[in-house]
């Protein structure tokens, strides 16, 4: 006995599938993650660029379901949008398979705020800030800038986006794999970092970067250069959080006061390790939400399937 169907009745049943697997993903990340939508929202992602593979587009997707809820006001990239190499050009084929085509929900197509990771240094790292004469939502004024926003009444941020890269030692001796990290003037950015901090005067402040300052990892370890020559300037100016990625996991490390953030890697994450100074660790992959309201900065680490990882709030 065959049965059959009008074409009525298929597209009944397929409308019937779309809407209650729509309505179920919307209940499963109501479920797994709280923000409310009537604060001051963004996302950070790294580490993404992977051509979709990897969970990329998983990550992605769920990005943008969540931004349904809780409308980000923006999304700051900390580096190596793409791999394994960086860009040629600013027509190169990888901005499609590593940006526009994967953060394609309507709710994603808001303003990015990238910054140069490792990978975007093995091409043409200029191409990569000239973009921003392509994409209306690429915003990179330069390989380091800052911004702010009004987030209510006396409520402000300051975000100060760095270029960490031309700091550490081995890049600068592999010319022929890093070709724009010794055209850099690292004491330069140093002393407009210190510039920018000195007059800030918003309520919060972080600071932006690929490279963290402080990580525990089975494959990097603290950064002396940027110990040496970066935190002592954070620390100068009480900054609130510096975020980073690159080691393609997410890390809370507290040290001597000062809040270092490794944000949820966008794509392939890599085991972690625990030391001393470390609140929270984790090897999933996903994304992290920043909220602020009145005198609360929230940080929320999210896994692709938009659980709930961890959460840290820091009042003043």
């Amino acid at each position: 006995m065959t049965l059959k169907c009008s074409k009525l009745t298929v597209l009944l049943l397929v409308l019937f599938a779309s809407s209650w697997s729509m309505l179920v993903q919307g209940q499963v990340l109501a479920d797994k993650v709280s923000v409310d939508k009537n604060t001051f929202n963004f996302y950070i992602v790294s580490d993404v660029g992977r051509n979709g593979y990897y969970k990329q587009k998983i990550v992605a997707a769920t990005m943008g379901d969540l931004a349904e809820t809780i409308h980000p006001k923006f999304i700051l990239a900390s580096g190596d949008t793409f791999h394994y190499n960086g860009v040629r050009s600013t027509s190169d084929p990888l901005w499609m398979s590593n940006f526009e085509n994967v953060y394609i929900h309507p709710e994603l197509l808001i303003d990015w705020f990238p910054v140069l990771g490792n990978h975007e240094y093995r091409g043409n790292t200029q191409a990569v800030v000239d973009y921003t004469n392509i994409s209306r939502r690429w915003n990179m004024p330069g390989r380091y800038y800052t911004f702010s926003r009004q987030i209510d009444k006396g409520n402000s941020l300051r975000v100060v986006m760095i270029d960490t890269p031309p700091f550490i030692k081995e890049y600068q001796v592999l010319p022929d794999q890093f070709p724009d990290v010794m055209k850099q003037d690292t004491k330069k950015q140093l002393v407009w970092i210190d510039s920018v901090l000195t007059v800030s005067t918003e309520k919060w402040i972080i600071v932006v970067g690929h490279h963290p300052i402080y990580s525990v990892d089975t494959k990097h370890d603290n950064s002396v250069e940027l110990i040496a020559q970066l935190d002592p300037i954070l620390r100068k100016h009480h900054v609130d959080f510096y975020f980073a990625g690159h080691i393609h996991n997410a890390q809370h490390i507290q040290k001597d006061g000062m809040d270092y953030i490794v944000t949820t890697s966008g794509s392939l994450g890599y085991p972690s390790s625990t030391g001393p100074d470390t609140k929270y660790t984790n090897a999933a992959e996903g994304f992290t939400i920043c909220s602020l309201k009145d005198n609360v900065f929230t940080v929320i680490f999210v896994d692709e399937k938009g659980k709930e990882l961890y959460r840290y709030t820091k009042t003043k």
